[in-house]
């Protein structure tokens, strides 16, 4: 696959996320086994491979950088990445999953596609970002539309808080932001969420 093929998947895919078309994306894979007041769904997640680097504050574009320059290149091997469904070209191609976990410990992650974790994620070669492995966990989070700036994300992780604390549920961290969307993508049609790590029941 040329470099020409390669960018124009690419463009059509950021053009159809625009309008909240996000379906050739993979997403980490979870049961909802619960739901709460206010719309906050208890989540069951599979383990799952993600790249991790450190990041400063909820919109650092450095830290995004590294990890896409991750998968659209820096890694083992030199291969090329595809930002949307695998477009195959030389050697093995890691598609950009969503969503993109953003930490309030100052961390950013890319989840890596299923099959890519299977056959071996290669290793980053840039300082500061690294392979992780989540094991299975379980999650509340809280869906919401609209901008997804500090102080919307604050607003719905109150709100997440105050919905956990009412049904006694005990979390184990600080809440984070997974984003499923650029943000160029139509407000109204973007899937923003807030999220908090449950501790397990022998907690």
């Amino acid at each position: 696959m040329d470099k020409v093929l390669y960018y124009l998947v690419t463009l059509l895919e950021s053009a159809l996320s625009v309008v909240g078309i996000r379906g050739t994306y993979e997403e980490p894979r979870y049961a909802v086994v619960e739901q709460l007041d206010r719309g906050v769904e208890v989540r069951a997640y599979e383990g799952r491979v993600a790249v991790e680097t450190d990041a400063r504050g909820q919109q650092d574009g450095e830290a995004f950088g590294r990890l896409f320059r991750y998968i659209t290149g820096a890694n083992g091997g030199g291969q090329r990445i595809a930002m949307t469904t695998p477009v195959e070209s030389e050697g093995r191609l890691i598609a950009m999953t969503v969503p993109v976990e953003q930490g309030a410990r100052g961390t950013m992650r890319f989840y890596l596609p299923r099959a890519v974790v299977e056959a071996g994620a290669p290793e980053p070669t840039e300082p500061g970002v690294r392979l992780v492995r989540i094991p299975p966990e379980r999650l509340a989070v809280l869906r919401f539309s609209g901008t997804a700036s500090p102080g919307a994300r604050d607003e719905q992780a109150h709100i997440l808080t105050t919905a956990l604390e009412a049904a006694g549920r005990k979390t184990a961290e600080q809440p984070f932001f997974m984003g499923y969307d650029p943000p160029f993508s139509v407000p109204f049609l973007r899937r923003n969420e807030v999220a908090l790590r449950l501790q397990s029941p022998s907690s």
